[in-house]
């Protein structure tokens, strides 16, 4: 629902009105149904509205309360906006829409800051509060909706939103490459760092608010993430599974505009649709590669089970190469999982029949999904043996080729925070700094990127570990940001019911054995499942959203592109080129499979040339 941009007014003269229209249009894409604008001495504030609760005029934002001294701009939804729209009611305050927005408005003047801590949903929102010059921005506990800001201008101009792009047009911004933010995306695939790719642009954390009053800015954290297992019998957390996930899906399907779902064959949107039970699901699959990357015919079958229409659609690599441009433009950043395409083309799909969509992005973190979080058998063995002779195996191992056995001997005797930065690893980091021009190898290491996460849950099993750094880094970094703006990038809104607080509130009580054991991963949500799917979609394993990248890197068309690309007087600014075009030439010769260093470099340049060298 919506994006908005606004900014506290620098020391330049400049035409406000004029300015923030030109900034509300790279966004237009976010909110096609209105625009509104509210500037004043201090502050100027932009919004683009897509209708989804109380589709009138008078829901329109910028919203103001009652006096006029409160002004919001907000994207997203409060899914227990009903409740505390009675709650403040009670106590006196007078409402005059029926959205979920206005009750951000009494929300804050009722109980001040502390207000979003009872706030469930997703959201990203601006209070600016006149009477005491204050202005209050906060996102959501997950960081479902994005929310940047920047103060990187040429006069003290301090600028915030819900896209970068939108930043581009103040006369007042400077656009520069953040030169640390590439070494780490080549082995994240995302920008993994508060700092984004533009420099002096950040992201507002998940379950952060900042404060601005009289020149001063305060970040502050109100939710956290963390576990702490309470032992129960199984079978009680199934059942509070089931009825929470039930309520949340509930809850999340509250809309004045039609609801569909996005559905592949794995056990989270199947659960999510089984619940829903829309008029219409969505998949994707690819033209020529039915039989290895296809879930469309699973997604059908269970359609069919539950009587329900799928819509689905193949695509084909030209129309993925030809998207590729538009998609890292709506992307803001470069971000190289291959899965953002198809993502792109089932929210296109969507968009031609509803306006919300439901999807089960989030139960992988929450509940343990990952292949990562579960030891194989032989590792499990090696590892009863004395922490000692593993590390001397590991000694003798980093000194020899790398190949399966070695990397083997030298994981057995790591830590987890040694050995897992997040469920992406594309890059080993070693090859990343040796492809890197000298200008881009001084950047943040990996590990020091994710050791401020890992510090904040020193005492938790592996599992939990593993879960929380992808509950706080790979999860906003990757997962949500490209759910957010490949489906806005086609005016719809993506809604994720597994990612509510309540459901993780549950979540964090769960034992690490009941999530992730020798028999499964997501081991109880798949029992709680079984209740409402058929067993072997319940049952069914992880099988992401597969690309075939490797195979299209591997047909001429595609490799003389990308080697076009890689031979780019601007990819020399970055890159050792005459590497990469060793690494694009051994994949397709079929020498060594690199076709996830080919495509995030590619998806870079791409990127860049956007958004640095056509727009100049």
């Amino acid at each position: 629902m919506c994006g908005f941009i606004g900014y506290i007014n620098g020391t330049n003269v400049i035409d406000h009105h004029q300015t923030i229209e030109n900034m509300m249009n790279t966004i237009i894409h976010r909110g096609p149904d209105s625009g509104g604008i509210h500037s004043d001495d201090k502050v100027t504030l932009g919004f683009r509205r897509l209708s989804i609760i109380d589709l009138s005029d008078v829901a329109n934002q910028p919203l103001y309360s009652e006096d006029g001294n409160i002004v919001l701009v907000f994207n997203g939804e409060i899914f227990n906006f009903q409740e505390l729209r009675a709650d403040l009611i009670e106590k006196g305050h007078t409402f005059k829409t029926q959205s979920d927005s206005e009750v951000i408005i009494y929300g804050y003047v009722e109980y001040g800051v502390d207000f979003v801590k009872k706030l469930r949903g997703m959201f990203a929102f601006c209070i600016w509060d006149k009477k005491n010059d204050l202005q209050f921005i906060a996102r959501d506990g997950f960081g479902i909706k994005p929310l940047y800001y920047s103060e990187h201008t040429t006069d003290g101009t301090f600028i915030f939103g819900s896209e970068i792009k939108s930043f581009l047009p103040h006369p007042s911004f400077i656009k520069e490459l953040n030169k640390q933010a590439l070494r780490p995306y080549l082995t994240f695939q995302y920008s993994s760092m508060d700092e984004t790719f533009f420099k002096g642009v950040f992201k507002l954390p998940p379950a952060h608010y900042m404060l601005i009053q009289n020149g001063q800015k305060q970040i502050v954290q109100y939710w956290d993430k963390k576990f702490h297992a309470k032992e129960a019998p199984i079978e009680k957390y199934i059942e509070e599974i089931r009825s929470t996930v039930k309520e949340s899906v509930e809850a999340h399907q509250i809309s004045d505009v039609k609801v569909g779902s996005f559905l592949s064959g794995g056990i989270d949107s199947s659960y999510i649709t089984s619940l829903l039970r829309p008029d219409k699901s969505f998949s994707v699959g690819f033209a020529d590669y039915e039989d290895m990357f296809n879930e469309t015919n699973l997604a059908k079958d269970l359609s069919d089970t539950l009587n329900i229409q799928n819509e689905r659609r193949y695509i084909t690599a030209d129309e993925c190469f030809e998207a590729l441009p538009k998609i890292q433009w709506h992307m803001d950043e470069p971000q190289s999982n291959p899965s953002s395409v198809p993502l792109y083309f089932l929210s296109e799909l969507a968009s031609k029949d509803v306006t919300v969509v439901l999807s089960g992005e989030g139960a992988d973190e929450i509940f343990g999904g990952y292949a990562w979080y579960q030891n194989s058998g032989r590792m499990q063995k090696y590892e009863k043996l004395p922490l000692g002779l593993r590390k001397t195996l590991r000694g003798m191992a980093e000194a020899l080729p790398k190949n399966q056995y070695t990397n083997f001997l030298i994981k057995g005797a790591q830590t987890v925070e040694e050995r897992f930065i997040g469920e992406a690893v594309v890059w080993d980091e070693v090859d990343a700094i040796n492809v890197l021009k000298p200008a881009y190898k001084n950047a943040p290491s990996v590990k020091s990127i994710t050791k401020r996460i890992y510090d904040e849950v020193p005492g938790d099993d592996d599992v939990t570990k593993m879960q929380y750094l992808d509950l706080n880094l790979w999860m906003p970094g990757d997962i949500l940001l490209k759910a957010d703006k490949m489906s806005m990038a086609h005016s719809i809104e993506l809604r994720v019911p597994f990612l509510d607080k309540e459901v993780m509130e549950l979540a964090k009580n769960i034992p690490s054995r009941y999530r992730v054991n020798d028999i499964d991963t997501k081991y109880v949500l798949r029992q709680a499942a079984h209740q409402e799917l058929p067993e072997e979609w319940a049952k069914r394993p992880k099988l992401g959203f597969p690309v075939p990248i490797r195979h299209w890197l591997r047909e001429e068309k595609y490799y003389s592109m990308v080697k076009e690309m890689f031979t780019t007087d601007f990819a020399n600014e970055f890159f050792d080129t005459k590497q990469l075009v060793g690494y694009l030439d051994e994949h397709y010769e079929g020498k060594a499979n690199r076709g996830r260093y080919i495509w995030t470099v590619y998806v870079f340049l791409v990127w860049y040339k956007k958004f640095f060298v056509d727009m100049v």
